[in-house]
């Protein structure tokens, strides 16, 4: 699988996109260089490249996500328990939760959850 990981940039400009799809690349210059304070070029660099990973895609000049956010941060997370972890969930959680804690709260959604996968 190709890293979908993006940088800090590459998230902020990533957002932007996200925000206010579908966009024509002209807003997304504007936008870009309001947000960012990116040339034009820079940006058709960066949407290069992302389009390229399979995130984006610029179509006669409008540009949607091929990913929403929420599955690219959740291919994030397994990409990143797999590499750390070995891909075992419960070790990552033992190792997150050595340090944090869970509040009860945490606790209730974290049990909801599991009760839900637990049905499927």
């Amino acid at each position: 699988m190709d890293s979908k990981r993006l940088g800090v940039v590459e998230s902020k400009f990533a957002d932007i996109v996200w925000a206010n799809e579908p966009l024509t690349s002209r807003e997304l210059v504007e936008l870009s260089l309001k947000e960012l304070g990116w040339k034009k070029s820079t940006t058709y660099t960066v949407l290069k490249k992302l389009s390229d990973r399979g995130i984006f895609q610029n179509v006669d000049g409008v540009v949607t996500s091929l990913i929403s956010k929420d599955e690219l941060y959740s291919m994030q997370s397994e990409e990143f328990v797999n590499e750390a972890f070995q891909g075992s969930l419960p070790a990552f959680i033992a190792a997150f939760t050595a340090r944090k804690g869970l509040s009860e709260q945490e606790i209730d959604q974290i049990r909801k959850l599991i009760d839900t996968c637990g049905k499927e």
